[in-house]
């Protein structure tokens, strides 16, 4: 299955937690930012829950943290919970691991 026909899952049945699934790249990424800041705009989310991305890129990085510097921007603050493996490592590699912190 290719990226673009991968499309990304995000959930925000939990009560104070958007949880997103799937793939996370490049393919994807600009609907993904649009349903997950959609997401963590209702009922004033405060968790992003990863754990369900199953492959991330660097586009899937930047998805994440432009929606962390968005919610910043209106004063909120996010937390984000089970970065995968391989977004991590992308993340301390680019020096931007703080920022999901």
């Amino acid at each position: 299955m290719s990226d673009a026909a991968a499309p990304v899952q995000v959930d925000d049945l939990a009560p104070d937690t958007v949880r997103v699934s799937g793939v996370l790249t490049f393919a994807n990424a600009a609907k993904a930012l649009d349903a997950i800041t959609a997401a963590v705009a209702r009922d004033g989310r405060q968790v992003i829950d990863l754990s369900g991305v199953t492959r991330s890129d660097s586009a899937g990085l930047a998805c994440v943290l432009a929606v962390l510097a968005g919610a910043a921007e209106k004063g909120r603050a996010l937390a984000v919970r089970n970065i995968p493996e391989g977004m991590h490592l992308l993340a301390s590699v680019c020096e931007v691991e703080d920022l999901l912190a």
